[in-house]
């Protein structure tokens, strides 16, 4: 019986979330706590890739992540962004948060609508004199260059923050009593495997998000007890709604 769920993300910002439906609905308790964070480059660290961010004259953002450690990097490099350096972002929410570092123009802020880099390319490919700049997590694939290498756009890609593990108290260590566990990284799985050498999973249900994340969690030995997304359930609360709802026949 679930009564217990930890999800390895940060607590909804609205309480109109599906999770607490969830919550109400089966009478559950949900806690939400990221096995993960994310931390910025070193001055040090980024100036061994050995770029110039003066070199560039547009900056790719896929995350407001991307855009805190762009400007806060800059600013203890000590470079000075130029006033005409343009911005493509793949959210227009993400476009809005480079309000926060400098004036929003729209004449040289772009941005695509489904979040997606092959939605924003058409865009960038009109633009295609700029030299792009993307910042990017230690955790990353080449779909991004190979995209742009295929539209043959100047670009460099690099490394600007990273991921590590959020690790647990001794505290929190002794009073893991949970029922289930959701993950949505393959960086997740890693954090429970160091901060638990001797994990035994034993009755607690495992719940995974995206292919990647499955795979770590097999990888890592353990039972998958419910994968999303699938075709019918494209969110981590749908898939998780019907499980417990098949739980309860």
């Amino acid at each position: 019986m679930i009564k217990k769920i930890l999800v390895s993300q940060p607590r909804p910002s609205s309480e109109k979330s599906p999770y607490f439906d969830i919550a109400e609905r089966f009478g559950l308790e949900l806690v939400f706590r990221p096995f993960i964070k994310v931390e910025g480059l070193t001055a040090r660290e980024f100036r061994a890739q050995k770029v110039n961010i003066l070199d560039f004259t547009a900056v790719v953002f896929t995350s407001r992540h991307a855009i805190d450690h762009f400007f806060t990097l800059a600013k203890e490099l000590r470079v000075t962004i130029p006033e005409d350096m343009k911005y493509f972002c793949v959210t227009e929410t993400i476009a809005l948060y480079i309000q926060k570092y400098v004036q929003y123009r729209k004449r040289k802020v772009f941005f695509g609508a489904t979040g997606r880099v092959d939605d924003l390319l058409p865009t960038m490919v009109k633009h295609k004199t700029e030299r792009y700049l993307v910042p990017m997590s230690d955790v990353h694939n080449d779909s991004l260059t190979l995209l742009l290498d295929s539209k043959k756009l100047q670009h460099r890609e690099c490394v600007m923050y990273k991921t590590v593990s959020n690790d647990f108290t001794d505290e929190e260590v002794k009073n893991f009593d949970y029922d289930m566990l959701v993950f949505f990284s393959p960086s997740g799985i890693e954090s429970l495997m160091k901060n638990f050498p001797d994990f035994n999973q034993d009755k607690i249900a495992i719940a995974t998000f995206g292919p990647a994340t499955a795979k770590a969690a097999q990888d890592a030995g353990l039972r998958l007890d419910l994968e999303a997304p699938t075709e019918k359930y494209p969110s981590m609360t749908g898939a998780l709604q019907h499980y417990l709802l098949m739980q309860e026949d």
